[in-house]
């Protein structure tokens, strides 16, 4: 194996910068039917949304231009140096950053104004890319796993002490990007588990069994962890005998007191189940001291932290923003709040179903022309698309963005043995799905509104640069690939 001199502009891919391009002019596109008035003349000058962008866009080409030439050598020596100057910037940004809708994470300079947040994003995959391709590395030493986890962790911390949630959750599709490079499974189901305590325990908190004193949501959460827990000896387990015991003694034990409950005497069943869930702890110690299997006591604290994972999440909520508390229980359907805080999610939803098969025609869009849509050039520019594009224009969207996913991932895939360029294509691969799930989803209703932009698409130069800069060096990367001679 060697490396071929690179002759940038025969060794760059092409369909993925032609994907690039007709994303980003379907995004200017949007951005002008959502910016544009009814009557307007210039909507392309300077001083409009529309001509705004176009400023972005041609510095994001410039800045593609000067990452393309440089050398991959270059990405890889520089990549903790940068990860720590972008570490230091999101430290300083909590300080000196004014506060803008509740916000402390844009530097304004003079009429520009930059999230360091966006820019972090090409910092940590380089750092990752970097560590996770050293030589010796193995997520299966604890040392390096810890180093891994740090790496996502502390700009997350960051990001969510300048009050930027949204942004700081991207972050942790970066798992998923550890999750092909060998990290167990385990993780991802721990992160499932708590996904379904979480939407099942405040979903349904506020709800009780007819004839008894017995929260459902409680209920359900304290059924399910000995049933995941049965699970996961299951498959982590030596032996089955173990997974069934567990699953057989945890569904006859609240048998016995849903009927005691039901006929006899009403009692909160949950009790019962609290018991029954720390006797499956203590019987996995027991079995852990006896056979020295370390998954044991792993699953052991498994439904311990299940349990403790549950209560908290109701603390969370009480330390969640006013706004923040409401927005998830409108998503939940716990509360409905059209004129609140639904008023967005539900505005966005008219606009997209006004806008049918065929949608009304670019520039026709009549609830984004009158601005019914808060921020619907940026964060909802989605709304915008459905209702000048129709159902046919989202399905193309969606489509494009599905083809230059995938296409992404087969650059990272055809990497070979060189784990850097793998790693920080997957990294950005993960990143944009992240970004591309999240945002329809709440535009749509079916995620909570955090407030993270579109892709390409989303007004401002902070975005549109940061997924620029991480396309190009991407690129940069996929052109100096190993070949055989």
């Amino acid at each position: 194996m060697a490396i071929r001199n690179v002759n940038l502009w025969r060794s760059i891919d092409w369909l993925t910068i032609i994907l690039y391009f007709v994303l980003v002019l379907c995004g200017w596109l949007s951005i002008c039917g959502a910016s544009y008035d009814f009557g307007e003349t210039d909507f392309l000058s300077f001083s409009s949304r529309a001509g705004k962008q176009l400023v972005w866009i041609g510095c994001a080409l410039v800045l593609a231009l000067v990452l393309l030439n440089i050398e991959k050598k270059y990405y890889e020596m520089f990549a903790y140096p940068v990860y720590a100057a972008f570490l230091l910037l999101l430290l300083v940004t909590i300080f000196v950053a004014p506060d803008i809708k509740g916000s402390h994470s844009w530097l304004v300079l003079g009429p520009i104004r930059i999230q360091p947040a966006e820019f972090s994003k090409f910092a940590t995959a380089l750092c990752m890319s970097r560590l996770l391709s050293t030589y010796g590395f193995s997520m299966e030493k604890r040392s390096d796993f810890i180093k891994m986890l740090a790496i996502i962790v502390v700009p997350m911390l960051l990001i969510v002490m300048q009050n930027e949630t949204g942004s700081a959750l991207v972050y942790l599709s970066f798992f998923f990007v550890l999750y092909r490079e060998g990290m167990t499974g385990s993780l991802l189901a721990l992160g499932v588990c708590a996904v379904v305590y979480f939407v099942i325990g405040v979903g349904q908190g506020e709800n009780f069994f007819a004839s008894m004193p017995v929260n459902v949501g409680q209920f359900i959460v304290f059924l399910l962890i000995p049933l995941f827990t049965a699970l996961m000896l299951g498959v982590y387990g030596k032996q089955m005998r173990h997974a069934w015991l567990v699953a057989i003694v945890n569904l006859l034990g609240v048998l016995l007191a849903y009927l005691f409950s039901r006929f006899v005497i009403p009692f909160d069943i949950c009790l019962v189940q609290l018991v029954l869930c720390g006797c499956t702890a203590l019987y996995l110690l027991m079995v852990f001291l006896a056979e020295r299997y370390a998954s044991y006591l792993l699953i052991a604290l498994f439904a311990l932290g299940s349990v403790g994972f549950y209560y908290s999440c109701n603390m969370l909520i009480d330390k969640l923003q006013p706004h923040q508390q409401m927005r998830i229980l409108v998503l939940l359907g716990i509360k409905d709040d059209p004129a609140g805080v639904g008023y967005n999610i539900n505005q966005s939803k008219i606009a997209i179903g006004s806008g049918g098969l065929w949608g009304k025609g670019f520039l026709n869009g009549t609830q984004t022309k009158l601005n019914y849509v808060p921020e619907q050039d940026t964060d909802f520019i989605f709304c915008t698309i459905g209702e000048e594009q129709g159902f046919m224009g989202c399905t193309f969207i969606l489509l494009l963005y599905a083809v230059f996913i995938i296409r992404i991932i087969m650059l990272a895939e055809r990497q070979g043995s060189v784990r850097f360029t793998r790693v920080y294509g997957y990294s950005l691969a993960a990143i944009l799905t992240f970004h591309l799930f999240v945002n329809v989803g709440m535009v749509i209703g079916l995620a909570p509104v955090i407030g993270i932009p579109l892709p390409f698409f989303s007004y401002g130069g902070s975005s549109l640069w940061g997924f620029t800069i991480l396309l190009a060096i991407l690129l940069r990367l996929d052109a100096e690939r190993e070949t055989r001679f």
